[in-house]
Parts: structure tokens; C-alpha cells; sequence
């Protein structure tokens, strides 16, 4: 399903810094690929102590210096918005040419890794606000300028849907957490992956009703008899490339995962049904 306000652009640059609003900039990594789009941005952010960079991206030796080159060296906090391996990998190594601290959800997903120091849900760095959005992932954070742009991650991207895997993929999460952004009245998306997207309340909307719609036809596959989440992704993703059924998959569960802990559905032995009480 294709989106309003979706946005596509032409591959970008690597390597280079990418402005994107005053003081404000991506590089974006050579990761491309169908989860990554053109690349995994790394974003630098200007502050009066130095420069902040949220995500260093993958773990490329080419990516790091090329961050190092557009910060001179002088990075003064390394952020993440969440512990997956292609906004991860990078951390480690920039934050040894660096020094500089790495901060994330104090709980994070990703096994042995251990931030500097673990952020809480609305904290102030500089002029950023942690914002804790879990369900793409449970430790991911957005984090708010007071320009009013949002540092996105995965949560909401300017070029697709996020995947929701469980167990540590949430939908119910998911949902409740672009309420929340909804709520607020920002004007610029910066996402972990494609173009910032400016005036973003209508995507992120259309993407809230995506998943009710997703959810509705979920029902009506139970109510049918399609009782596997593979069962109902071959028909609700009717056409799509085998390699991206098993991602629409977990989607699927997720989204069963959801209805289950709000009573909507029950499971057994792999086997789901409507609940007689939805």
C-alpha cells in the first residue's frame, strides 16, 4: 500500500555531508539495500559544545571516516536511537577515534553492548528531548530539536513502513508510539533511512491508519479460517517478492500479538482464531 506523503529520491552522495536544516546534516552510509533503502543516515547535529552525531550506521571503516572528516574529529556525544546493527556497528569505532560518550535507552536491545550512560524518557541533551518510542524496537528513542524537527529513526521513515518482528518488535507498542508523535505538532522528520520529510503529520497519520486497516483485514482472514501468520501474508501480501514475504510475516504476528493481548484473538499450538469476545 502505497502512502500519502511517501516520499523516493535520487541516490545520494556518500561520504559527504548532506545539509538537511541549519545545523543540521546526514551522511548516509554504504548499506543500501531493501530494509535500508539508499543507506543508513548518520546525523550530525551542531552544538555549542561540538557536534552531536545520532546513529553512527553500520560498522563500514569508510563511513566512519567520513564522519571524522565532516566533524573534524570533534565529536562531542555519539546517540542512538535504537541498538540495531546498522545504526550500531559504527559505534564502537567512533567512539574510540573520539572519546566521545555513546548514549541510548538505558535498556538496550542489542547483546553486549552497554551505552555510557543510559537515557530516560523526556530527558534534555543539549537541545534535543528523548522521546522513548518502542515497538520497531523496544529501546528506540526519537529525539526532539527545538527547531521542531524529530531524529526519526525507524519508527517513522520517509520511504516506507517500518518492520515490527516480534518478540522484540511491539505492535501494540508501535501504535501507541505514533500516537504520541501524532500528538505532537512537529514540522520535520529526520529518518534513520531516505529524505527528511518535511510537514510530516500526514504521513505518519496515514501510516497509523495503515495499520488499523492491516489489522481489519487480519479479522477477516481469522474469521475465513486462515489460522498462520504465513497462511494470512500470502494473502494479504498477494504478489510480493518471496524474500519480503517473510518480513510482512512478522508484520502479521505482530500484529496477532496485538489483538491476543487486547482479547481479540487467541492461539493455539501455532493455530490463531478470532476470540468469541471481539
Amino acid at each position: 500500500m502505497e502512502l500519502a506523503g511517501f516520499m523516493t529520491e535520487t541516490e545520494p552522495r556518500r561520504g559527504v555531508l548532506l545539509p538537511a536544516a541549519p545545523g543540521i546534516g546526514r551522511i548516509v552510509a554504504p548499506n543500501p539495500g531493501p530494509m535500508t533503502y539508499h543507506g543508513t543516515n548518520s546525523w550530525l547535529l551542531d552544538e555549542p559544545q561540538g557536534t552531536t552525531v545520532i546513529d553512527p550506521g553500520p560498522d563500514d571503516a569508510s563511513h566512519v571516516a567520513a564522519i571524522l572528516a565532516a566533524t573534524g574529529g570533534r565529536v562531542h556525544t555519539i546517540l542512538l536511537t535504537h541498538t540495531h546493527h546498522d545504526h550500531l556497528g559504527a559505534t564502537a569505532a567512533l567512539q574510540a577515534a573520539t572519546g566521545a560518550p555513546v548514549l541510548a535507552w538505558g535498556t538496550p536491545w542489542a547483546p553486549n553492548f552497554t551505552p555510557t550512560r543510559g537515557i530516560a524518557d523526556g530527558e534534555r541533551i543539549g537541545s534535543l528531548t528523548a522521546l522513548h518510542t518502542p515497538g520497531h524496537a523496544s529501546d528506540h528513542l526519537c529525539f526532539a530539536h527545538t527547531s521542531g524537527a524529530v531524529f526519526t529513526g525507524d519508527h517513522v521513515m520517509s520511504w516506507s513502513t517500518s518492520i515490527v518482528s516480534p518478540p522484540d518488535g511491539d505492535m501494540l507498542a508501535y501504535m501507541a508510539s505514533l500516537r504520541r508523535l501524532i500528538a505532537r505538532d512537529d514540522t520535520l522528520y529526520l529518518p534513520g533511512h531516505g529524505p527528511p520529510l518535511p510537514h510530516p503529520a500526514t504521513l505518519a497519520r496515514g501510516m497509523l491508519g495503515h495499520r488499523i486497516m492491516r489489522e481489519a483485514s487480519i479479522l477477516r482472514c481469522l474469521d475465513a479460517g486462515q489460522t498462520t501468520e504465513q497462511a494470512i501474508a500470502t494473502t494479504l501480501y498477494a504478489g510480493l517478492a518471496p524474500h519480503f514475504l517473510q518480513a510482512a510475516a512478522r508484520n502479521v504476528l505482530a500484529h496477532l500479538l496485538k489483538l491476543q493481548a487486547e482479547g481479540r484473538a487467541t492461539q493455539h499450538n501455532g493455530h490463531w482464531r478470532p476470540s468469541t469476545q471481539s
